[in-house]
């Protein structure tokens, strides 16, 4: 008793709702009590709402029995996985280098060094099937823990030391001269159109993962040198896609906002929890197929995005929660959780809620079946027995000619129902957990996408939510002094220092939101965080940026990310920010270029292989080799400023980069503005505006050179999107 005393209470004061357990947390305490007594470290990576940890943590974690043993032979650490990506990237990728796969939650045993020498993922109580359960597998490795701990000391050196000689090799020096981006670029075009569903959208089969950061790619790929029909075809792809997970029942219809993915290829059936990172990216790309379309049913869908976010997500404050979970309790007698129980709905409730003649209406509308609409395969632990999943089966249009009414008829009875069903799942359901963490690098993702749409639907609500956030990251996750971000905020910062990810999503979202307020303290920002990004980041000797940062010598080697996942790699998006940097700040410009390129040519090798593994990093490649095309609009008539800026806001191209400039920011040299104390191109052009400053003009710079002045609205649009398909 006084074994298992010793050992708990440790995760209380915790700030991730994961971690309010018995346990230790990854630190100095654990590792040190590790060694003093001579124990392995069983590590447990999961995260707030991932199913399958919760699974083991019930069947396992919470079994006197299971406790017992491990109490006695081992340090027990949890971690949570969104709040340190250090120690998750480095353990997943031996667990998928010994096991061949991963997946939460990880399971690792290392030893008193941090050395793994033995992981997987789930793992049951008992034996099963032949294989070894939970409680054997500890009490195996504990016994040859004690009788060879050298065995197992040495395999865990061995491994550590192939990761460090696969993390630290140079990049081959021959591939830089055959690696073109605009070839990458076909690759990775031609990959998508072989893997691509034409029936349904998205890309393989099942499971269907949303992918924002592919139809990102495909949106620059039309972008650079739209207008022949292969680019026509990557547009198409993208929304064609994106209709499809609109119409989904990927898509919470009542309660907005989009689940994790599609567990089958239709987009019908998900897995019913709500990541802030997939709103964040959705929302940019719903906008970015507005902004190229005009097609109101995107605007819809992104509007919908931040309803869900600025609802269910949103501190009091400012920023956003990470997620809410899959699993809920179906009503508030029941006991046991259940996947989608806020969300779905027999028949006979629905008629109940809005009655039968409106119900009519909406079975037809949403697919809804008397004996439900899931298919058993999508069910394998029969929770959705008789429940209806609501997917938009047909048109407003077909619905009206199928019950002869007006489409302006069908449109109102569906937002009544709509709304009384939201109501009835607010009153008599439980909700869902909501994973109550603030990370940086989710609410950069945010930031941006709250720009973006700010900017193109013209929503200075959207663009007041992301000011709002960057204030909240500043005020709570950043300390001044030293210029080092936070990873998480929950009741409080907590002590983790940010990654890669934060630095880079967090300045990408800042330039972002530059661009939609035109307000000089967010490029102020983004360059201190750049300058420490790099600092702390960067690897000077073979390039690239590590995901950890120098000072964490709790991870035994520091790697690197170029692939993408649910998000875009830290280096892709690294690699963009210098080159919007660079043109913004023209005192850095050769440095940021340099450390740009480097980036690229560190993962050339990979780049050459498996391009269509990284299309953020290809994409980012693209703008490297094509630049920004900046439009720098001057003058004090702000309307007719607005109207440019409107202009320029509504047209898509992928290097974009919008500057306004008035020419009463130098008028006191005492207060000369940041960028253009940074640029002498901007000087430049506020002196030339000087005589007449209620002239509006805008300037087309590229290389720092601008063309003339373009006072006309019509002629500025023509000069924003090219004309030519070439590629240079």
């Amino acid at each position: 008793m006084e074994e298992k005393q010793k050992h708990t209470n440790r995760l209380i004061n915790e700030k991730s709702p994961y971690l309010l357990v018995n346990w230790y947390p990854w630190g100095e305490e654990a590792f040190k009590i590790s060694k003093e007594e001579n124990k392995p470290i069983f590590l447990s990576v999961g995260y707030s709402t991932c199913h399958w940890c919760h699974v083991m943590e019930h069947e396992s974690f919470e079994n006197d029995k299971v406790a017992d043993v491990m109490n006695k032979f081992y340090i027990n650490i949890k971690v949570d996985r969104e709040e340190n990506p250090g120690v998750d990237k480095f353990y997943m990728t031996f667990v998928q280098l010994t096991s061949g796969g991963g997946g939460w939650p990880m399971s690792v045993f290392l030893t008193p060094d941090l050395q793994p020498f033995f992981g997987g993922t789930y793992f049951p109580p008992d034996d099963r099937y032949g294989r070894p359960g939970f409680k054997s597998l500890l009490t195996r490795i504990a016994q040859i823990w004690m009788a060879t701990p050298d065995k197992l000391i040495n395999s865990g050196k061995s491994t550590v030391a192939q990761l460090k000689a696969y993390a630290e090799a140079k990049p081959e020096a021959s591939s830089s001269e055959t690696v073109d981006p605009w070839s990458l670029a076909e690759k990775v075009y031609d990959y998508f159109i072989s893997s691509f569903d034409t029936k349904y959208g998205g890309f393989g089969k099942s499971p269907k993962f949303p992918t924002p950061v592919q139809l990102v790619f495909l949106f620059d790929y039309y972008g650079y040198h739209h207008k022949s029909e292969q680019d026509e075809k990557a547009l198409d792809m993208v929304l064609y896609t994106l209709d499809k997970i609109a119409c989904g029942g990927i898509h919470d219809h009542i309660g907005s906002g989009f689940h994790r993915y599609s567990t089958d290829q239709k987009w019908h059936v998900p897995h019913f929890e709500k990541m802030l990172y997939d709103q964040a990216q959705l929302l940019s790309a719903y906008s970015r197929a507005y902004q190229i379309t005009k097609k109101e049913s995107y605007a819809i869908v992104a509007k919908d995005i931040v309803h869900y976010v600025s609802r269910d997500l949103q501190h009091k404050d400012g920023a956003f929660y990470a997620a809410e979970d899959a699993d809920s309790l179906p009503n508030d007698q029941a006991t046991k959780k259940l996947e989608g129980a806020f969300c779905v709905w027999e028949a006979q409730e629905i008629i109940d809620i809005i009655g039968e003649e409106d119900a009519k209406i909406v079975f037809y509308f949403y697919g809804v079946e008397n004996q439900g609409n899931v298919d058993p395969t999508q069910d394998p632990h029969g929770e959705l027995e008789n429940k209806n999943v609501l997917m938009q089966i047909h048109s407003e249009q077909e619905t009206a000619d199928k019950f002869d009414l007006t489409k302006d008829k069908v449109d109102h009875i569906l937002k009544q129902a709509k709304e009384k069903l939201w109501k009835h799942r607010l009153e008599q359901r439980p909700k869902p957990h909501r994973d109550d963490k603030i990370l940086t690098s989710w609410n950069g993702l945010m930031i941006s996408g709250l720009s973006q749409a700010g900017s193109i639907l013209n929503e200075p609500s959207f663009i007041e939510l992301a000011k709002k956030t960057a204030t909240f990251i500043h005020s709570n996750m950043y300390n001044g002094e030293t210029g080092i971000l936070l990873r998480s905020f929950r009741e409080g910062p907590s002590n983790i220092e940010g990654f890669l990810d934060d630095y880079s999503y967090l300045i990408q979202g800042l330039l972002d939101l530059y661009e939609a307020t035109f307000d000089e303290q967010w490029i102020k920002w983004a360059y201190s965080l750049q300058e420490k990004q790099n600092e702390q980041f960067y690897d000077e000797n073979n390039h690239g940026y590590f995901n950890v940062n120098s000072e964490d010598k709790s991870i035994l080697v520091r790697m690197k990310e170029e692939q993408d996942g649910a998000e875009p790699s830290g280096n892709a998006i690294s690699v963009r920010n210098l080159i919007r940097l660079s043109t913004l700040l023209q005192k850095e410009s050769s440095r940021y270029n340099k450390i740009a390129q480097d980036t690229i040519e560190s993962f050339y090798t990979e780049l050459s292989k498996f391009p269509f593994a990284m299309p953020a990093l290809v994409s980012s490649f693209l703008l490297v080799a094509k630049g920004v095309k900046e439009v720098v609009i001057i003058g004090s008539d702000n309307s007719k400023v607005d109207d440019f800026i409107t202009t320029v806001n509504q047209e898509f191209a992928p290097n974009l980069l919008l500057v306004r400039l008035d020419a009463t920011q130098t008028q006191n040299k005492n207060d000369v503005k940041f960028l253009c104390e940074q640029n002498s191109v901007f000087q430049d052009l506020i002196q030339k505006q000087d005589k007449d400053r209620q002239a509006v003009q805008a300037y087309i710079c590229e290389n720092f050179t601008c063309g003339l002045p373009i006072s006309d609205i019509d002629v500025l649009k023509s000069k924003i999107i090219p004309t030519s398909t070439s590629k240079e």
